[in-house]
């Protein structure tokens, strides 16, 4: 049997993170640790188009599903699109409730290091360096537009997220998800 055989029987003749069932194709996963088999996922046209520039955000939404995949090259795809996706409330959601074994997250952290590296670090006002999950404190007043509301100076965001722009996070301040200037922010 080969293996585009295996990926088929594997898979169900369907792509192992969307479901599409047309146009399938063999995907050999960046930094894999492994060959063959184990080191491949079977994907649709619009999975493997958008595997490395996720532009279609809604269609990634099946990761909810796919991201409980049993097998580990699955669970790498799924894991480093909800990475590249991590800007989307939703997708750091599942990102966080998404567990791999210590091999599997060594795997899927291999192929994206080198991004994580090269950007840019978002500094707070002292140049502290912020990461998702910190709290930080606001230090002036800010007026938030379409919101109706100015959050006030000394007040805290507990739980931020990293944009895609480092001069930017996002947070929630009185019940609503805003993006923040880093300059009017210092680290708590």
């Amino acid at each position: 049997m080969t293996i585009d055989q295996q990926l088929l029987e594997r898979s169900g003749g369907k792509c192992e993170l969307c479901g599409a069932e047309e146009g399938l194709a063999t995907y050999d996963i960046p930094a894999s640790p492994v060959a063959g088999l184990d080191s491949q996922a079977l994907l649709c046209p619009t999975c493997l188009g958008e595997i490395e520039a996720p532009a279609d955000q809604h269609h990634w939404r099946c990761l909810n599903d796919s991201m409980w995949s049993q097998v580990p090259a699955v669970q790498v795809l799924a894991w480093r699109q909800l990475k590249r996706l991590s800007t989307e409330v939703w997708a750091q959601d599942l990102l966080d409730m998404l567990y791999l074994d210590e091999e599997t997250e060594r795997w899927a952290r291999a192929g994206v290091v080198e991004a994580d590296e090269a950007a840019e670090p978002t500094l707070d006002s002292n140049g502290t360096r912020l990461q998702t999950g910190d709290t930080v404190t606001l230090i002036k007043d800010l007026d938030v537009k379409g919101a109706g509301f100015t959050a006030k100076r000394g007040t805290q965001v507990k739980d931020i997220r990293l944009t895609d722009n480092p001069k930017h996070i996002e947070g929630k301040v009185n019940g609503v998800q805003i993006v923040l200037v880093a300059a009017y922010l210092k680290k708590a």
